[in-house]
């Protein structure tokens, strides 16, 4: 096992289950925080320790990512995959912008502050685009939702370590937002679909994630489907 460490925002959803399930298979972290705002009642191996911020706002988590750190004698590696997923066309802008953009640069800014953390796997989405209007739907896919995940991607990257991995998959296959139907028909649909465009399982954007973490990159870089892909297969 690598003298290494992780620490995990978002491990409830469907891709933070598979991002943390693929964390402990893989046998190369010897210890895994996951912060979270109520008990996962995770069983999975003993050294994943859930850390508590029952009060998730900004600076709470930020101060919770470095006490967990705190008396880390190795460095460690950070992953967020938090984001709202179903619902955001029901939300306003400001609400939107207070999960994915507020905390995922609290959490990359705590990671910062330890001084133990040197690169950050952090999911987006497929469009993200910080230029893209904030008028209209907020709904996935629509210019109000590639604007928050692409602010988001801006603070993390401006706040958080020295070297941020980013991953923009598109539909994904296994979440629980994602209706079987459409799953199914996007799968049959994949041959003809652009690379970049192709839907994902939420075990491969997993995999993608610790292999980048695994084979610690020089510079920052985004990741879409195909790039996902190289990363799981080693190139």
């Amino acid at each position: 096992m690598a003298d290494q460490a992780a620490i995990v925002l978002g491990a409830s959803g469907s891709v933070g289950q598979a991002l943390l399930a693929e964390i402990v298979r893989s046998g190369r972290f010897s210890r895994v925080f996951v912060m979270t705002r109520r008990p996962l009642n995770l069983r999975t191996a003993a050294y994943v320790q859930e850390r508590l911020v029952p009060q998730m706002d900004p600076a709470k988590l930020a101060q919770a990512v470095v006490e967990a750190l705190h008396d880390c004698a190795m460095e460690a590696v950070g992953f967020s995959v938090l984001g709202i997923g179903a619902g955001t066309a029901q939300l306003s802008l400001e609400q939107h912008r207070a999960v994915d953009v507020d905390l995922n640069v609290a959490f990359a800014r705590g990671l910062k502050q330890s001084g133990k953390v040197q690169h950050l796997c952090f999911m987006s989405a497929l469009g993200a685009d910080i230029n893209a209007r904030t008028s209209g739907s907020g709904a996935a896919g629509m210019p109000r939702y590639a604007r928050v995940k692409g602010e988001s991607e801006a603070g993390v990257v401006s706040q958080g370590p020295p070297i941020v991995s980013i991953f923009r998959p598109g539909v994904i296959i296994g979440s629980q937002h994602t209706p079987r139907m459409l799953a199914a028909v996007l799968s049959l649909l994949a041959p003809l679909t652009p690379a970049k465009f192709r839907s994902i399982r939420t075990t491969d954007i997993a995999q993608a994630m610790v292999a980048a973490a695994l084979r610690p990159p020089a510079r920052s870089a985004i990741h879409h489907y195909p790039e996902m892909m190289a990363l799981i297969a080693g190139r």
